[in-house]
């Protein structure tokens, strides 16, 4: 019913949405972010362009006698993962299938705005949050994004360029880093999530990380590697003291030995921030294993016969690369990435008399500790290839807590 309603409300805004739909973004995907944003009180996207609720409203009124109440009550019905009371606002950039959303909205974020240029993941995201994303990141006006108090992503990793570095987040123009860069120091939010692969730390001898600390630095926001190191170290010492900043999912009850680093940088202006504590929780791979997973994700003989092939060959070569087995006792499994849908090798589980199978995409899902029910994309390839990338989300809630905490003291 609600979604029929939903239709109809995105045709009867569709011109006016569309005089505010940034190249690269469907109209639907403004015009969800303002009804999200009606119903919880938050900024409309576009507004320092003029377009306000009272506007939106008035148009829903004359056509369909829409009041704000039923705009809150279809808003609700369309969201999955439901978010818990309002506290604080934050964007998600890069937002996959909303991993690091879910994680915030655990301790009382309300998600402003978000963006992901996958149409599969925009699927998801839609199916679960009940808001389909923005597109295109780069071609979206920084002033048009509402205000918030944490912008969170996991974005890309891409090489700088060493020449110049003088013009401060200008240098980095052409990668997705300056797109996240000119966000935060146009709309100055109090803290900023950062997550990537640990790979960052070394990624192009540490340069990288060494201009992102620099950049961000030079904007305003500070981390929990002192400014004057960040200036003066070397690349090796600030890839050191980086390491502090990776946490491991397995250390927060995801039975995953997944690393990933992250960024935690909050404004000048407060007073900073404390990464949580591992919750010593005990992890076991069975905890997450269906009970009568599908036949198909048994692997072949040949699939089976190669995997055995390769990682006696890599064993020989000194490469120690090979296929990742565990059984349902096993305290964590190896890292799911996103081409686990090709052949499993990092995570296959043993069975007995016959050959050892992937696991299932609900596996996947709670791998990644995501909530049981969570709307999995119908596409196995696609559904591996999102929880590959995607984020722990008890990880991304630890991290969202202790954020909470200091916005809390900021505001006391």
């Amino acid at each position: 019913m609600n979604e029929n309603i939903l239709e109809t409300i995105e045709i009867v805004l569709a011109d006016l949405a569309k005089k505010y739909t940034p190249p690269g973004t469907l109209h639907k995907a403004v015009i969800h972010q303002w009804l999200h944003a009606i119903s919880e009180g938050n900024l409309l996207f576009a507004l320092n362009r003029g377009v306000s609720s009272n506007e939106v409203l008035n148009l829903l009124r004359q056509s369909e006698s829409i009041s704000k109440n039923k705009i809150k009550d279809i808003v609700h019905s369309l969201i999955n993962i439901k978010p818990k009371k309002q506290t604080f606002t934050f964007i998600d950039l890069f937002a996959g299938i909303g991993g690091m959303r879910i994680g915030f909205q655990n301790v009382g974020g309300s998600c402003v705005f978000s963006s992901e240029f996958d149409k599969y993941s925009q699927q998801t995201y839609f199916e679960n949050h009940g808001e389909f994303p923005f597109g295109d990141i780069t071609i979206i006006n920084e002033k048009d994004i509402p205000d918030h108090d944490v912008l969170v992503a996991g974005f890309p990793c891409q090489p700088f360029s060493h020449a110049g570095l003088k013009l401060g987040i200008d240098d980095t123009r052409g990668t997705l880093f300056y797109d996240m860069a000119r966000i935060l120091k146009e709309k100055q939010p109090k803290f900023a999530l950062l997550e990537n692969v640990k790979g960052l730390i070394s990624h192009d001898k540490g340069h990288t990380l060494k201009i992102i600390l620099k950049q961000l630095s030079s904007i305003g926001y500070k981390c929990i590697i002192d400014k004057d190191e960040i200036n003066k170290d070397s690349d090796a010492v600030l890839k050191r003291k980086a390491k502090n900043m990776v946490l491991k999912s397995k250390d927060y009850g995801v039975p995953q030995n997944r690393q990933r680093i992250y960024m935690v940088f909050w404004r000048d202006d407060m007073d900073g921030f404390y990464y949580p504590d591992a919750l010593n929780l005990s992890t076991k791979v069975g905890d997450i294993l269906e009970l009568n997973p599908l036949k198909k994700y048994t692997i072949s003989d040949k699939l089976w016969t190669g995997h055995k092939r390769r990682k006696k060959e890599n064993k020989k070569a000194g490469k120690g690369f090979g296929y990742g087995i565990v059984s349902n006792t096993s305290e964590y499994t190896n890292t799911i990435s996103a081409r686990y849908y090709k052949d499993g090798s990092e995570i296959l589980i043993r069975q007995n008399g016959q050959n050892p199978r992937k696991i299932t995409p609900r596996e996947a899902a709670r791998l990644q500790g995501f909530p049981e029910n969570f709307i999995l994309n119908t596409s196995d390839v696609q559904a591996y290839k999102q929880f590959g990338n995607s984020v722990s989300v008890p990880v991304i809630e630890a991290i969202a807590k202790n954020i909470k905490k200091q916005l809390e003291l900021s505001n006391a």
